[in-house]
């Protein structure tokens, strides 16, 4: 893959690859790219699979990678780029704040949400480029409101996972080789850490702060 300052050496433009499945977005985001000197499109994709294909044939600088696209979705699409090409410089782009840890985790070097001007998007491209990682501000005020709790014990995140699953009490103590009165405590604690009244809330809370992921 070219390296960070080759497009300020030999004057090439940094070769950008598009993913996401709305051919307006694309389109939009195709002609930001073609008015600024230093980028050129290369591919677009509308996938996860074809990001990972177009990758691979044209090894762009960098990836504005959407994370809700139907198939492969973009975290998937960034782990199997990343699992190949390690120096992969991936921007993760979409509308959904609830994904930031999950892109960022998956190998994402940035974030960016679509109602951002566009003016930051060109800047986060050439940022990343330079290998600087990229969290402006409005996103980062986000990142922390997100921030997964830390407080939570191995245990209680496990027993979180398995009521994600929908396992009763009995079938959680059961996995976890306690007691259905273990359970309940447990769930009592998690549900104070977590400021939540049911076991919904807690699983729903704890997926939209990257606590749980769906398999």
């Amino acid at each position: 893959m070219r390296q960070s300052n080759e497009a300020k050496k030999d004057g090439t433009p940094i070769r950008v690859l598009v993913a996401d499945d709305h051919p307006v977005v694309r389109t939009g985001l195709a002609g930001v790219i073609s008015q600024h000197p230093e980028l050129e499109l290369v591919a677009e994709a509308a996938d996860g699979v074809q990001a990972l294909a177009r990758f691979r044939e044209h090894q762009p600088d960098v990836v504005l990678m959407d994370l809700r696209m139907p198939g492969m979705d973009g975290v998937a699409a960034i782990q199997a780029i990343r699992a190949e090409f390690p120096d992969a410089r991936i921007l993760a782009l979409t509308t959904y704040d609830v994904d930031i840890h999950r892109a960022l985790e998956a190998g994402a070097r940035g974030y960016l949400i679509k109602d951002m001007l566009l003016t930051d998007v060109l800047s986060a491209i050439l940022a990343v480029h330079r290998g600087e990682r990229v969290i402006p501000l409005a996103v980062a005020a986000r990142l922390a409101e997100f921030t997964p709790r830390t407080d939570l014990t191995e245990r209680e995140v496990e027993v979180l996972r398995l009521v994600a699953r929908g396992l009763s009490n009995r079938d959680v103590a059961g996995a976890i080789g306690r007691t259905d009165e273990t359970v309940k405590v447990h769930l009592k604690n998690i549900f104070a850490k977590l400021g939540v009244a049911d076991r919904t809330e807690a699983v729903t809370l704890a997926l939209s702060r990257g606590i749980l992921h769906l398999d």
